[in-house]
């Protein structure tokens, strides 16, 4: 084969393999700080329900919490994102440290950070995005003082819309971490 050969093909390879990506790049666990503690972290397929999402969890007790246990409550306000992004906005930031208060005051209360997407994406995307949103939700309340051990993630991706319409002010609202609690 020919030098000329050869360097075509290369190129040519070059050229073929970033398009043959069928699932996004995850996030590894070195591209973000992790809290000092083991924290746990669930991912629900877009079939599975709240029952029956696979749950990895660690707690105090080395027990699993049942997802299903945890309730919404009027004291944590859902947390919003822009489009394809998981960073936390600066508009955010009263509405975390109101949330940390309340969770720092409420010791005894385990949270789960749900993530959600916009319907925008494949499946597999969103809930990759999901949970990169809730991690980044839960890096930043650990960042201001809530024990990581309270805390469970977990991506529903596209598959709970809190708004059904195809516009950017209802797609706006699907992009969201929102938390739910349990009394230990």
């Amino acid at each position: 084969m020919s030098r000329r050969s050869t360097f075509v093909m290369m190129i040519g390879v070059l050229f073929l393999v970033p398009a043959c990506a069928k699932t996004p790049a995850t996030m590894s666990a070195t591209s973000s700080p992790a809290p000092t503690s083991q924290v746990s972290s669930t991912s629900a397929r877009p079939s599975e329900t709240r029952e029956s999402a696979r749950s990895t969890v660690t707690t105090r007790q080395d027990t699993r919490p049942q997802i299903n246990e945890f309730v919404a409550t009027p004291n944590l306000q859902d947390v919003f994102f822009d489009f394809d992004k998981y960073d936390i906005r600066p508009d955010a930031a009263k509405v975390f440290d109101a949330n940390a208060s309340w969770l720092k005051g409420n010791a005894r209360h385990l949270l789960l950070i749900e993530g959600h997407c916009d319907e925008r994406g494949t499946n597999e995307y969103n809930i990759a995005l999901g949970e990169r949103r809730a991690r980044s939700t839960m890096n930043y309340l650990v960042s201001r003082g809530v024990d990581a051990r309270r805390i469970t993630t977990v991506s529903y991706g596209e598959d709970r819309p809190q708004c059904r319409e195809h516009t950017e002010a209802c797609w706006a609202k699907n992009r969201r971490a929102h938390f739910l609690v349990k009394a230990e």
